[in-house]
């Protein structure tokens, strides 16, 4: 492995913004991560590296004088990732969980990949759910192997010892031995197979609401974001990438940039000028003196109507089937079809921590520090941009100031790689606001149409056709197979109601020129929007209560229908509510959890919308940690019903016109609802929770709305004129 520099968290000013929130200069953040932080002569050990201690799998090690650093597989991006996964593994190995460390996993696809997707990645909620049952059998394995070692120094059977933080203890002679003293002994040791993982009744910390690993340092203003991280002798960089997708440079100016104090270098690539300076100021304003031509090639010519007219010409022609059962012909051909189409927006990721990566690039070796959802991904992608073997470049990860899926993507550790290059030093490459807005990867823009039939007052025929982009067949082409995305049709291929006659058919729809990729919630956003929607006016068509409407024909999910009657319960459903006020609900099975919101909102007579509550209850599985699942569900709440109030990138000439939060608006706290969040207790496996709330919020306000105006919308984002007060949709 190539030689990491040294890192100091002191910039060269001995100033930095977390000086100001701390009355000091911010000392390293020693809980989560090994690598990133070190003395200026403290040598790098990798975090994979296991001589010396018990190492019995990739995720625990324990050393002689009994320190237990547990190894976190997922990236933590404050969804309380490390907590979960911390508390899975100490409750198996029946560590003392106050004294346990954490480390980041290094890039190892081999020891550290996602079991949900087989590539080491973190997203689609999947890191409690996919990781479960392996930190269990981590966690257990390892126990019996310290079992075995201290049952052979005892010679006593290994059914007389047991374990409690941290220690093995035989109570019939009264002795005990702390993991440490036997990390030498236990290291010789056969793993086990197929050790038994604990009864739930007997858990000691899954299950309880422990205080998250991360929040101290994010208080005190300890912790390291990718952005934070500082190197000596760091120069700064921000670049300008082409308004026009696609476009490349034609001349640069850099005379009146290169005159300004603290400007170092203008570096210029075929799509790309970067400025470096000995701080961020002097990078920015440098750039912004450049005088830069650009050939903007063919994609100037696309614009948002021309991009919509494509898709819904799309949506006319059939798509490969998901799923299909009983006869749809039939069924729609018998009583009074009833048709919808929905369509919804790209949407930017909008990070509270915008692009950032610092790289070091030597020659014959590259060093990166930042925050990635791909680890092992980045590291063969800067790779290639660095023209060495991944051997000789080593990722060092750090907290995400959020995610969301935009770190899915490597392109900003490509681009920091290729500026990197024609630096001498270290250089840390920041996006600023306007750059990382006009130029993400966006949640593409998708167009559902429906056709359904109703008899007795339910759902006989249901056909759902979804047009958009194949993220997978870009991002992990495995997963697209026979023309079907699974990840665009994953919450309406398996529709929760009791439907005999159901279609389910997707078309691939790509957007020419703009990049598309996941955004919080993935595919279900788009589905449960639609189908959630449709359900409500169904229900209306039917002459039923939407709650009532959906009980009947729940009957194959009782998990879901308890979750709709507890939110209906709790949120006083049925209840009398002023003049344009209404209740609306969404229930749904996302990422194998179980949701239903019910959203109470006011619609003003200007068409404003004014958020009164939002009452969701959850069923989960079993809560790993319960107050990590409340706030996960408020935070996806907030964020779908921003999205559902203000998200929308428009394109026009080749270019995104947003670029900032004045115009591409986040929900603000004054505008917050209440919210209660009612977990169902469960002994089912765990399921996805961090992009649950996402996906219920949006069809549940926009359901609220139609309760409240008799206006159906069927696109987002909400368009007020359609909802004031003499307006009809």
């Amino acid at each position: 492995m190539a030689q990491a520099a040294t890192i100091s968290q002191k910039p060269s000013n001995g100033f930095s913004r977390r000086r100001v929130l701390t009355g000091g200069v911010a000392s390293a953040f020693l809980l989560a991560f090994h690598v990133p932080v070190r003395g200026e002569n403290e040598p790098v050990q990798p975090s994979d590296d296991t001589s010396g201690k018990f190492a019995p799998n990739a995720f625990i090690r324990i050393d002689p004088a009994g320190k237990t650093t547990l190894v976190m597989p997922q990236t933590e991006m404050g969804q309380g990732i490390y907590t979960a996964v911390a508390m899975i593994l100490a409750e198996e190995l029946d560590a003392d969980y106050s004294a346990v460390v954490l480390e980041h996993a290094p890039a190892n696809e081999k020891l550290y990949a996602n079991p949900a997707f087989g590539v080491q990645a973190t997203g689609g909620s999947t890191s409690v759910r996919a990781f479960w049952k392996p930190l269990r059998a981590a966690g257990a394995t390892a126990r019996a192997m310290l079992v075995q070692a201290a049952a052979k120094q005892w010679q006593v059977d290994t059914s007389s010892c047991t374990t409690a933080n941290g220690e093995v203890i035989h109570a019939e002679s009264g002795r005990r031995l702390g993991y440490g003293a036997l990390a030498d002994a236990a290291g010789a040791e056969t793993p086990p197979k197929d050790v038994p993982l604990k009864d739930p009744k007997n858990f000691v910390l899954i299950g309880k609401p422990l205080k998250r690993f991360d929040t101290p340092d994010k208080v005190n203003g300890k912790t390291v974001y990718g952005i934070d991280a500082m190197l000596p002798g760091m120069k700064f960089a921000t670049l300008a990438m082409s308004p026009v997708f696609g476009g490349k440079i034609a001349k640069v100016d850099d005379a009146a940039a290169k005159k300004l104090a603290g400007v170092r270098q203008v570096i210029v690539l075929d799509d790309l000028v970067a400025v470096v300076g000995d701080h961020m100021w002097a990078a920015k304003k440098g750039l912004e003196a450049l005088a830069v031509t650009w050939n903007e090639g063919s994609n100037a010519r696309i614009n948002s109507k021309d991009i919509w007219e494509n898709l819904r010409a799309a949506s006319e022609k059939d798509g490969a089937v998901a799923k299909s059962e009983g006869d749809i012909a039939k069924a729609l051909a018998t009583g009074e079809k009833i048709e919808a189409a929905f369509e919804l927006p790209f949407l930017a990721h909008a990070t509270m921590e915008p692009l950032n990566c610092t790289v070091h690039f030597k020659g014959d070796s590259c060093e990166i520090w930042t925050g990635t959802q791909i680890m092992a991904r980045v590291q063969s992608e800067a790779a290639k941009a660095a023209g060495l073997p991944v051997e000789k470049v080593i990722v060092n990860q750090h907290l995400i100031g959020g995610g969301f899926g935009r770190r899915l993507e490597p392109d900003m550790v490509v681009a920091a790689v290729r500026i990197a290059k024609q630096v001498d030093g270290p250089v840390k490459v920041v996006w600023t606001r306007e750059e990382d807005i006009q130029h993400d990867v966006y949640r593409p823009v998708y167009r559902d149409t429906i056709s359904a039939t109703l008899s007795d007052g339910k759902i006989a025929a249901w056909k759902y056709r979804i047009t958009g982009a194949a993220i997978l067949a870009r991002w992990l082409p495995p997963a697209f197979q026979k023309g079907i995305d699974i990840d665009a049709v994953d919450g309406a291929a398996d529709i929760p109601y009791d439907i005999p006659n159901i279609h389910v058919d997707y078309v691939r729809a790509e957007p020419p020129a703009v990049p598309t990729g996941f955004w919080r919630g993935v595919g279900p956003n788009n589905n449960v929007f639609a189908m959630e929607c449709f359900m409500d006016e169904l229900a209306r068509k039917a002459g039923k209560d939407p709650v009532e409407f959906r009980r009947l024909m729940l009957g194959k999910s009782p998990r879901l229908l308890a979750a709709v009657n507890l939110a209906a319960e709790k949120s006083n459903w049925g209840q009398p509510l002023p003049p344009r006020v209404g209740r609306g609900i969404c229930a749904q099975p996302s990422f194998a959890s179980f949701i239903a919101t019910v959203v109470e909102a006011e619609v003003d007579e200007q068409g404003e919308v004014h958020l009164r509550r939002v009452t969701s209850a959850v069923d989960t599985g079993i809560a790993v940690n319960p107050d990590t699942i409340m706030a996960q569900v408020e935070g996806g709440l907030i964020f779908g019903l921003t999205a559902a109030l203000y998200g929308e990138i428009t394109i026009d000439k080749g270019r995104v016109q947003q670029s900032n939060f004045h115009d591409y608006r986040m929900l603000r706290i004054d505008q917050a609802p209440k919210i209660d969040v009612h977990l169902i207790k469960s002994g089912e496996a765990p399921g996805g929770i961090g992009e649950t709330g996402v996906t219920a919020s949006a069809p549940a306000l926009r359901n609220a709305i139609y309760a409240a105006t008799g206006v159906a919308l069927r696109r987002l984002p909400i368009d007020r004129s359609l909802i004031a007060v003499g307006k009809k949709s």
